[in-house]
């Protein structure tokens, strides 16, 4: 049986910003077939996407391949309470 648990976040921290700026959160951006098509970080946790756990790790391989410079920043996936 497939736990639905969805109270999971994924917040995103850059390496160079240290504890200077606050982390941004991951919004998933969907079709209308549920499709996951990509990820935006905003910084309002409140509009953030509350996920299950494979959801947010989908987001965190997204990400790893997506970006760039994806080796400057710490994506991990944390409790909606955190």
């Amino acid at each position: 049986m497939e736990n639905n648990d969805q109270r999971y976040l994924v917040q995103q921290n850059k390496i160079s910003d240290g504890d200077k700026k606050p982390p941004v959160f991951a919004k998933v951006m969907r079709s209308k077939e549920g499709v996951f098509e990509g990820v935006s970080f905003i910084k309002n946790k409140e509009k953030a996407t509350v996920m299950t756990t494979a959801q947010a790790q989908e987001v965190i391989d997204w990400a790893a391949k997506k970006k760039a410079a994806a080796h400057e920043y710490v994506t991990k996936v944390i409790c909606l309470g955190q």
